[in-house]
């Protein structure tokens, strides 16, 4: 089974309210993006965003300029339906964070939670920093949510690599400055403990 059909599969036959990760608001996340001041106008991405309500809280919000990115149209078509109307506010991006191309230089804020350790091999987590580092615009964010050492070591039955944030910007490289983190435990719907890791790094000028 491919990456996209195990995604598939799951988006498909369970409720997006019963998965792992799901939260009903990332408050985290919502809370470092209104700290960041950013226009209503900049041009946001939510990578790996599932069936996330990120994308329904940027637009109340007031947010302008939204993309999202999902490897399962599955995921995706939970979002749109649950956004109603509001669905064509939002650019809506099916592919691999790993092969997609996106726009160089474009994006104003990079947001990922619970894509990034899905990744596992060293040269899909090189793809993903690379897609980051290309479409992130000089002196841009990214904040990226992941688990910490603390987590289990698989989700969704599938292995993932832990970080600490130390190791995330290891990852990232000197391109980007680490900004700050945080440690947040999660709860699953069906009660297992996922320590997770958040860290935000702004993207160095040319």
């Amino acid at each position: 089974m491919t990456r996209k059909d195990h995604w598939e599969q799951v988006y498909s036959t369970r409720l997006a309210e019963k998965l792992g990760w799901y939260k009903p608001r990332l408050e985290t996340s919502m809370s470092w993006i209104a700290e960041l001041g950013l226009d209503k106008g900049a041009r946001i991405i939510d990578v790996g965003c599932g069936a996330s309500t990120l994308v329904d809280d940027l637009v109340d919000a007031g947010f302008e300029s939204i993309a999202v990115l999902d490897i399962s149209d599955s995921a995706l078509a939970i979002s749109k339906k649950r956004l109603g109307l509001q669905a064509d506010m939002v650019m809506w991006l099916s592919g691999d964070v790993t092969s997609t191309t996106l726009p160089p230089d474009y994006f104003e804020l990079w947001h990922d939670r619970a894509a990034l350790h899905f990744l596992t091999e060293p040269e899909q987590q090189a793809q993903y920093r690379d897609s980051l580092l290309k479409s992130l615009r000089p002196g841009g964010h990214a904040i990226v949510g992941a688990f910490s050492s603390e987590a289990p070591p698989k989700c969704s039955g599938l292995p993932v690599r832990r970080y600490e944030p130390d190791q995330l910007a290891e990852l990232l490289g000197s391109d980007f400055e680490p900004v700050r983190h945080h440690k947040e435990l999660h709860v699953t719907p069906g009660g297992v403990e996922q320590m997770y890791v958040y860290c935000q790094f702004r993207r160095k000028n040319d």
